[in-house]
């Protein structure tokens, strides 16, 4: 298995091309992920120092200690899970600057909205291999865009290669928290990803509840077919609009909303296939008036009662994304103070959270007791 020499680089080993797929053998010592201290999920990656979603921004947070890398999955015309945050391309490739798909630029309706670009669904795994990774919010992030053109795209197996080589060498179990994007999008073009991210991780030796998998979607549909298919735990996103429905209910025309799946009832019945929920973090701690934290809502806490996990999205240290009181400056690309942030959700009582920054909430975070 080929992968960029770069990811090594970043990840503090020597340069090399070639990744042999481990395992771990049952008479070596690692460290188990201790749900009791509150999970860092590495967003992305380390998006916020590599560009996302690709081995060098896995491999990065790895190295920063994150517990969990996040791929966001989609697939190619040929059935391949690769990772990339939307089937959209432009964003995060050089998908413009090819010619030979300048035909394949058109409009879709992606999840009932209007998109106009270049779709994984259009292109075979070969083609993606062509393009390289470009950086998403190059204006925010300009160091990152230095490194536009270092990676290629991975698939979802490339990606496990690489944490399972990984987690031989930090003596340490390092989780993957992949999340099945435009469920029934792809499902409508006879492309269903959800029995193929379950083989993948299956055939891994991903296969119990104790397995260090998340499976994570903002649809609702596709996580109760993958209850019933698997053990691994699965997590129910929500958008930060609670007025929205999830685009399978909008489908369904059931009316059902995120909102409804927020109160305390609603938080029950998603118990009832889910074992964490993923909330926009506003939906912790609101922003008031002046864009400063405001008053801590009862999600926390009813999703404790009902039995589920709290892992909030999505904590980035640049002020643009930050509450006013941290940040350092009227730059909106300077770093602020995401630790003060982070250090108020935890207070809140949230069970894990998504950073771009990963080293930043494991440095900061709290240690059960």
């Amino acid at each position: 298995m080929l992968i960029d020499g770069l990811a090594w680089l970043l990840a503090g080993f020597s340069v090399t091309l070639a990744v042999p797929v481990s395992r771990i053998s049952k008479d070596e010592t690692v460290r188990v992920i201790n749900e009791c201290n509150p999970l860092v999920i590495g967003h992305r990656g380390a998006s916020g120092y590599v560009p996302e979603h690709t081995l060098g921004s896995y491999a990065l947070a790895i190295t920063l200690g994150t517990d969990y890398v996040e791929p966001d999955l989609v697939m190619t015309k040929d059935g391949h899970l690769i990772a990339r945050h939307d089937n959209e391309l432009g964003l995060t490739t050089d998908v413009s600057e090819h010619t030979e798909f300048a035909s394949r630029h058109k409009n879709k309706t992606v999840d009932g909205k209007e998109i106009e670009g270049w779709f994984t669904e259009d292109c075979t795994l070969e083609e993606i291999k062509t393009l390289r990774a470009v950086e998403r919010i190059p204006g925010i992030r300009p160091g990152n865009a230095r490194l536009n053109g270092a990676f290629t795209v991975p698939t979802f197996q490339e990606i496990i290669n690489l944490v399972k080589s990984l987690q031989v060498s930090q003596s340490r179990t390092i989780g993957i928290y992949p999340e099945i994007k435009h469920s029934t999008h792809f499902k409508n073009l006879g492309l269903p990803m959800e029995r193929a991210v379950v083989d993948i991780l299956h055939k891994n030796d991903y296969q119990s509840h104790e397995s260090p998998i998340y499976i994570q979607s903002f649809e609702i549909t596709n996580l109760k077919e993958l209850k019933e298919i698997t053990n691994l735990r699965l997590l129910q996103l929500y958008e930060s609009d609670f007025s929205m429905q999830p685009y399978d209910q909008v489908v369904a025309g059931t009316g059902y909303t995120y909102g409804d799946m927020s109160t305390p009832q609603g938080l029950k019945e998603v118990a009832k296939y889910a074992y964490a929920v993923g909330p926009d973090k506003t939906a912790i701690i609101p922003r008031d008036s002046n864009n400063r934290l405001g008053v801590t809502t009862n999600f926390v806490h009813d999703a404790h009662a009902a039995g589920l996990k709290v892992h909030p999205y999505t904590f980035r240290a640049e002020n643009t994304f930050l509450p006013a009181e941290f940040r350092s400056s009227t730059n909106e690309d300077d770093v602020g103070d995401l630790s003060s942030e982070i250090r108020a959700y935890l207070n809140a009582g949230i069970d894990g959270l998504f950073s771009d920054q990963p080293d930043i909430p494991v440095r900061v975070r709290k240690i059960c007791k």
